[in-house]
């Protein structure tokens, strides 16, 4: 296995109503980070939000209604990648996820992409930069950006259009960075089927919206432009690695169709769709990235680890719950408004908890020997000192004991 880490730097009030400032909040993320570099973690993911959550609350279509606090603050991951490789020696940086639907859209941020990667060549850094990219979680980051229904179409056709719009500004994202002259005529046409649909009451919607019956129907370009090309040029194209925050098959497909393309997977995904995942990505990924790897695959996992010395054992374990269901219950006020202690267990049980003998048991249960964790610690924590113990006691503790599983299961 291998052992990635993941920043939210959410500043949100944790389950005793503490919110961080925004100084504190960064500051927190850099000691956490030199720390994840000096114990060895792979990659240090970070999450990249647009515009307060705090504001949106005031639209006419709230869509974190109840959220207290900022979802993220990080709104220029390629500044604090940068910043974050000056501090580190190690470790590799990547995004979790950039939406190349805000932020003016695919082609600022392809451009943004590769001066990243041009000036770490300038430092002479080899390490990597991974460009995790998607739609973006919260459609209200990438509405001021035009991404909303133009007409009443396009209206009942929502969400399946909003994902044929992530297709058309990934192909404009991967081919500008491939270093295509690009021209808006030369991008895939935007049409939906009945298959792009959830179900077929939504397809029938549409279709009676648009006043036809019809099997496919066209939808108007959102980017327009002639030929255009990014700068600089001759970025290190080899230190780029591409991953699609999307579960959608005909997303990961057509990608890998212009660059090699990874994708990301949740720990909560069901472990039928992530063989399947696995199988069609070894059957598309592109020539250029080699063959297909488990590793490819980065899978999210909350980790609420207890090694704290003045507990024993079981008091470690029953103080590890605890905090889980404090911090997941948290959450899930801040997403819906009320605590639905379903939502809760579910997630519970999806998440690694205990202490440094119970959690490795859990992972060796339930990961593949060759998967790469991406390890989430600060989940609605703001103890800095304290999530930093637990990045060391998972890196001293629970990886050798998971190693030593591993060995023992070979």
């Amino acid at each position: 296995m291998e052992y990635d880490i993941f920043f939210s730097i959410s500043q949100t009030p944790d389950h005793e109503g503490y919110t961080p400032s925004e100084e504190e909040m960064f500051r927190n993320y850099f000691e956490q980070v030199e720390c994840a570099d000096r114990l060895g973690f792979g990659v240090a993911w970070i999450a990249q939000a647009h515009l307060s959550t705090q504001t949106q609350q005031q639209n006419d279509q709230p869509v974190v209604p109840h959220w207290k606090g900022e979802v993220g603050l990080c709104t220029d991951f390629p500044q604090l990648a940068l910043e974050t490789f000056q501090r580190t020696s190690k470790i590799d940086v990547g995004s979790a996820v950039i939406s190349i639907l805000a932020g003016g859209g695919p082609i600022p941020v392809a451009e943004r992409i590769a001066n990243t990667l041009q000036f770490l060549k300038l430092r002479g850094d080899k390490r990597k930069l991974h460009v995790g990219f998607s739609a973006g979680r919260f459609e209200f980051m990438a509405r001021p950006y035009g991404i909303t229904p133009r007409n009443e179409i396009e209206k009942a056709a929502w969400p399946a259009l909003r994902g044929q719009i992530f297709m058309e500004a990934g192909e404009i994202f991967l081919r500008l960075l491939r270093g295509d002259t690009l021209h808006s005529d030369d991008v895939k046409d935007t049409v939906l089927t009945k298959e792009n649909f959830r179900n077929e009451e939504d397809w029938t919607y549409m279709l009676e919206t648009a006043g036809g019956d019809v099997e496919a129907i066209s939808f108007e370009r959102r980017y327009e432009f002639e030929e255009i090309s990014i700068v600089p040029t001759q970025f290190p194209k080899e230190q780029l690695e591409l991953v699609a925050g999307t579960h959608d098959p005909h997303a990961q497909i057509f990608f890998n169709k212009i660059l090699p393309v990874k994708v990301f997977n949740l720990s909560i995904t069901s472990p039928d769709v992530i063989e399947a995942t696995h199988q069609r990505m070894r059957d598309c990924f592109h020539q250029d990235g080699g063959e297909w790897e488990r590793r490819d695959m980065p899978r999210t996992t909350f980790v609420f680890l207890n090694a704290e010395v003045n507990l024993d054992e079981e008091q470690q374990n029953l103080a590890a719950q605890k905090e889980a269901e404090l911090a997941l219950g948290a959450y899930w006020r801040a997403l819906d408004g009320t605590l639905d202690p379903d939502k809760v267990k579910k997630a519970a049980n999806n998440a690694l908890i205990g202490n440094p003998k119970e959690v490795a048991k859990q992972a060796l249960e339930r990961f593949h020997p060759e998967d790469r964790i991406m390890t989430w610690f600060d989940f609605f924590n703001h103890d800095s000192a304290r999530v930093m113990r637990n990045m060391e006691a998972w890196m001293t503790q629970v990886v050798p004991l998971i190693e030593k599983g591993l060995e023992r299961i070979s």
